[in-house]
């Protein structure tokens, strides 16, 4: 009996050992749902900080030949220091072209424009519920190109210049304009319609003349550079980021306003500048709908208007005053 009762007890205990291994399995159960809710609130703070910190996807630009050399250093900067998860696409159909693909269902997200949106291409844009947002970027000087070994025609007047372009210039040869200067056949070249230098050239320096019937319009700018450099003859007219990086072969004409010939630079391409007549600002706009939508192109545009103005110099830009660019950023920063 005494065995027996020994058994018993020793069984007893066993019970009670593995009921409180129990008891003890479910309270860690307990603590790890506490656990899993303090992962999970880990988790929302490192969703927090992906917000701002970590972006993947996508950003889509095109439009303007003359920003493209400041848009792709913005660009390539942005994909190698600021988020390596988002890949930034720019392209440069130029500026009127790329409104086509800019005011469209799922369109491009930000165009490139050395003009300012036309009123049909804005009312396009509110036909199409798409909200467009205008960020002036920098400021360009529309600049005048010839041959290294043009020597003659190194300071014009801009109506000399005009002359050369105008359908009704009457000017054929270089010394039409000087008679000291040669009787060689002048080939005027410049970028196309798709262009908003083309515009800007016709609207603001021509006053919407007609332009002499023989210019060669070329899409590339990259060409334009050719057919001045391999031509003593040729003039054409592009941004000045474009003759900066190709000063090796070619020239800019000075241009005498009024008050001695005036070198397009970085100094003198400023609104208030000496060379103020030829200077234009230059734009991206942004497809507001879709900033809304892609937190990446809300984040780079506010990275554009955050840096322009450090890498506006090294593209052959003249920045923008510095409370414009803080302006536009506060607008950014009110998009929800």
């Amino acid at each position: 009996m005494n065995f027996k009762r020994f058994l018993m007890i020793l069984l007893i205990a066993g019970l009670a050992v593995v009921v409180a291994a129990c008891g003890s399995d479910s309270e860690d159960e307990s603590g790890s749902e506490t656990s899993s809710g303090s992962e999970s609130g880990s988790s929302e703070e490192a969703s927090a900080e992906g917000d701002s910190a970590e972006l993947e996807g996508n950003v889509v630009i095109d439009g303007s030949g003359t920003v493209y050399p400041l848009m792709s250093r913005l660009a390539e900067e942005y994909m190698t220091t600021e988020q390596e998860g988002v890949s930034v696409e720019v392209s440069r159909a130029g500026t009127s072209a790329g409104f086509e693909k800019f005011l469209v269902e799922d369109g491009t997200d930000f165009n490139d424009a050395s003009r300012q949106i036309k009123d049909e291409e804005q009312a396009k844009a509110d036909e199409l519920g798409i909200e467009t947002k205008e960020l002036k970027v920098a400021l360009d000087g529309l600049t005048v190109v010839i041959h290294p070994d043009n020597d003659w025609a190194t300071e014009m007047t801009p109506e000399e210049i005009k002359s050369i372009f105008l359908a009704d210039g009457g000017v054929e040869t270089w010394s039409d304009i000087n008679p000291e200067w040669p009787d060689e056949e002048i080939n005027p070249v410049g970028p196309n319609e798709n262009h908003g230098t083309y515009e800007f050239f016709y609207e603001t320096i021509l006053e919407e003349q007609d332009l002499v019937s023989d210019i060669n319009l070329q899409q590339e700018y990259s060409t334009l550079v050719t057919l001045v450099a391999d031509d003593p003859n040729a003039i054409g007219f592009f941004g000045f980021g474009y003759y900066t990086n190709n000063q090796d072969s070619l020239q800019a004409v000075n241009v005498d306003f009024g008050n001695g010939a005036v070198e397009p630079s970085l100094d003198t391409i400023a609104e208030d500048g000496d060379y103020a007549d030829f200077t234009r600002p230059v734009f991206t706009y942004l497809n507001v709908n879709q900033a809304k939508e892609k937190a990446q192109v809300l984040d780079y545009a506010k990275y554009v208007m955050s840096n322009a103005n450090d890498f506006a110099g090294e593209t052959g830009f003249a920045p923008i005053p510095e409370e414009e660019a803080q302006a536009q950023l506060e607008d950014l920063e009110a998009i929800q």
